[in-house]
């Protein structure tokens, strides 16, 4: 059974009088422990799909599959529920929380999950010091470069041992040696069984995926592993 499937997944925008048709008709599936990427060009549907896989918005139409559940039709207080426990999301512009330290960041998914304050530190120290984060616990985003506030993001998708991890153009505001050390660890990430599914405008960055699926106007124009590109 896939770790997530789509099937005939609609998004459509109703902006005033103009529909948006951001995604027509997606059917794709994942398997655990794949590495995909996910292109196309700008409006093509691919972030709008990575925010439907990550429950940060509902379908039009369509059923989305998580695991056995259909999560498509989920109130938002269960879609809240399913990604603290079951989605990590990188985001490109990090989203972290200025006004809490480093562990804070981390353990931000566990909160959510009643952990208890100990246990929930022990976890989020663990976390950042398989990310190389160890000795900036107590540091603030702003004390921190783009590389290191990536690698914050990096671990809080990581505390909750979810089943996907979505990432938004992660490298997307880092430069070329930093962003190459945040590939570097979502490969590692991959290897040790992490599914992981990345949206990349940049073809070397999806490269590092095994499978490269292409949208084009809200549909699926490519599926391939890269060995066959």
């Amino acid at each position: 059974m896939p770790i997530a499937e789509v099937r005939d997944l609609v998004k459509t925008y109703v902006m005033g009088e103009v529909e948006v048709h951001a995604l027509r008709g997606v059917n794709l599936a994942f398997d655990e422990g794949e590495y995909v990427a996910i292109m196309g060009p700008s409006g093509s549907g691919k972030s709008t799909f990575l925010n439907l896989l990550g429950c940060l918005d509902t379908p039009t139409a369509g059923a989305y599959y998580l695991g056995d559940e259909d999560v498509s039709q989920l109130s938002d207080a269960e879609l809240s529920e399913i990604r603290s426990r079951r989605i990590g999301f990188i985001f490109q512009s990090y989203n972290l929380v200025q006004q809490l330290s480093v562990v804070e960041n981390i353990e931000i998914p566990l909160y959510y999950q009643g952990w208890s304050e100990r246990k929930s530190f022990e976890r989020a120290v663990d976390i950042a010091e398989l990310v190389g984060l160890g000795d900036r616990l107590f540091h603030r985003p702003s004390e921190l470069s783009g590389g290191q506030q990536q690698r914050v993001a990096i671990a809080r998708a990581m505390v909750n041992d979810p089943l996907i991890i979505l990432a938004d153009e992660p490298t997307g505001n880092l430069d070329s040696t930093t962003g190459g050390e945040i590939l570097a660890l979502l490969d590692r990430l991959n290897v040790e069984g992490k599914t992981i599914i990345m949206v990349s405008h940049d073809l070397g960055v999806a490269r590092r995926a095994a499978r490269i699926v292409r949208f084009v106007d809200g549909h699926v124009v490519d599926d391939s592993r890269w060995d066959e590109q």
